[in-house]
């Protein structure tokens, strides 16, 4: 399925760009994330389960357990602190 993946922050930074179209054969956000880990280099980094990362689905945040459908908007960020 398409999907279009966005990436925020020092994610973006990392990975040299802010959104892709990723066809996938993930069912969940986790099977995403770990597709995209497996590409190596600033994904596997940036996207490591040791690393702490939010992830939205159509712009709702979403656990790695959230389901993947057709044309979906995937957000992956680093949490955000403010004051």
């Amino acid at each position: 399925m398409k999907i279009t993946v966005r990436y925020f922050a020092s994610i973006r930074e990392a990975v040299g760009q802010g959104s892709e179209a990723v066809d996938t054969a993930a069912a969940t956000l986790g099977a995403l994330r770990d597709e995209l880990i497996a590409r190596g280099g600033a994904h596997a980094a940036s996207l490591a389960h040791g690393r702490a990362v939010r992830m939205a689905l159509n712009q709702v945040l979403s656990d790695e357990d959230a389901v993947l459908a057709e044309g979906a908007e995937v957000a992956f960020f680093p949490p955000v602190t403010g004051g």
